[in-house]
């Protein structure tokens, strides 16, 4: 079909208004987050329910067009940009953002794909239950992709990822044909999980339009504070003192290298109290059913007993939630004030805690010896194993110039990650950026299984082409 007679026969199903076909009203959904990618399309097509997004999948399908779905475009791999060809239609679902229903003694909620992050807590809250999904790109990023990449975020030491907080979906499929199984059941043993193959599938293999999401209740009372930690060692042994004494009610923990925080005071304005200067820092929130009172002087009282027994070197803790804030703005700013800061190379790798002091220690020795100008920022989330690991040069002039090492950078950290039992990515999914890397470390069985399933679910390949796979 000519480009034109499938404009027309989209605009028939959303409305003129809901398709972009200039260069100006596209070029925000042509490139990636980071500027690293960007694509080109026949439009972008913006329905406003599943029925038009089933349409709209349905003719592309007929016609054999090629199909990329597109949430708040927030993503770090490029698993949302199209492909510079410019064959295939964006189909973003912003305009999907109603919250259908919560259901307070079932604790689940039904949203749409394109409801914003932070809409979703704060209509959780306002029902007095939690939904703990947290990122830095709450106020952008939408659900529908936060499933399709298995988001994870910094609460997932006690809640789990994405895939851990869904209990059902609705999906259109390559034909066009709509799976609804949005049921809030937390037992159904009845085959297979088929919601399970759409999360962190990046779009590969439908569209997620509507999800069921666990809520939890409103914790009573939350306790976040700052914590100087001499090295990686000494915040996994002080994490696991921090499991011991508090359970389930140590809901965050997260390691931040010095580099990574003075990056941030060097570029963004973040309010926090005087901070003990240290090579390493931990953030970590306490949060349950105890009241403010009894939390804090737990708290309190275990601070006190690793400050004297030389588990911890010193301590910061937040006296009110505006206090608490600012101690979170210092973390979730890593990322913007690294972009500011100028190109680097990413990662972001998942390992069992135990060996993360060793994984650290021993990529860094051999990352110097490569590149001996070299510096790493390193942060993420120590309580599920997951680290942001990001080299650069020293002088930020060179940083542009060392992007061309990143293939012998990202083999270091990535066969090293992979010897210690790891994995080259933990939350930030596959996409294009670490597509061609997969063979290296996905057992050809793995691969086998995983093209299968595509091979079954969408045979034309036309979902999402030159992702993932």
């Amino acid at each position: 079909m000519k480009r034109d007679n499938l404009i027309r026969k989209l605009v028939d199903l959303v409305g003129e208004t809901h398709v972009l076909t200039t260069e100006d009203a596209m070029s925000p959904h042509l490139v990636d987050w980071r500027g690293r990618y960007r694509g080109s399309a026949v439009c972008v097509v913006q329905p406003g329910s599943t029925a038009e997004v089933s349409a709209v999948v349905a003719t592309c399908a007929l016609n054999g067009v090629a199909i990329v779905p597109q949430g708040g475009n927030t993503g770090l791999c490029g698993a949302a940009t199209p492909n510079p060809e410019g064959g295939a239609v964006v189909v973003g679902l912003a305009r999907l953002n109603r919250i259908r229903s919560i259901d307070q003694a079932n604790n689940t909620m039904t949203v749409e794909a394109g409801c914003l992050l932070h809409d979703i807590r704060a209509a959780a809250a306002a029902a007095q239950r939690l939904f703990p999904l947290s990122l830095a790109a709450e106020g952008s990023c939408q659900i529908g992709g936060n499933l399709s990449t298995n988001a994870g975020g910094v609460q997932v030491l006690r809640y789990g990822n994405a895939r851990e907080l869904t209990l059902g979906l609705e999906v259109v499929l390559p034909s066009g044909e709509v799976w609804d199984a949005l049921r809030g059941l937390r037992k159904n043993n009845t085959g297979y999980d088929l919601k399970q193959l759409f999360i962190g599938a990046e779009g590969t293999l439908g569209i997620i339009t509507a999800a069921v999401l666990k809520l939890f209740p409103q914790p009573r009372a939350t306790e976040t504070a700052w914590l100087a930690v001499a090295s990686p060692g000494a915040a996994v042994s002080l994490l696991g003192h921090l499991q011991d004494r508090f359970g389930a009610a140590l809901t965050a923990c997260e390691l931040i290298s010095d580099v990574a925080l003075q990056i941030v005071r060097r570029h963004l304005h973040c309010r926090a109290a005087d901070l003990p200067a240290s090579p390493w820092h931990l953030l970590i929130e306490l949060s349950g059913s105890d009241d403010a009172a009894t939390m804090r002087e737990g708290l309190t009282s275990f601070l006190a007993a690793a400050s004297d027994d030389g588990r911890l070197d010193n301590a910061v803790l937040a006296h009110n939630s505006e206090q608490a804030r600012e101690l979170w703005a210092l973390r979730e700013n890593i990322g913007e004030a690294e972009r500011r800061e100028g190109p680097s190379i990413k990662h972001d790798v998942a390992l069992p805690i135990s060996v993360l002091p060793e994984f650290i220690a021993l990529a860094e020795q051999a990352l110097g010896a490569a590149f001996p100008d070299l510096r790493s920022v390193v942060f993420g989330h120590i309580g599920d194993g997951n680290l942001h690991y990001n080299q650069s040069r020293i002088d930020a002039a060179d940083n542009l110039a060392f992007l061309d090492a990143r293939p012998q950078v990202n083999r270091i950290v990535h066969d090293l990650a992979h010897r210690l039992g790891g994995s080259i990515s933990a939350e930030h999914g596959i996409g294009q950026l670490k597509r061609d890397e997969l063979p290296r470390y996905k057992q050809p069985l793995e691969l086998d299984l995983m093209r299968a399933i595509k091979r079954a679910i969408d045979p034309r390949g036309l979902m999402n082409p030159g992702k993932l796979l």
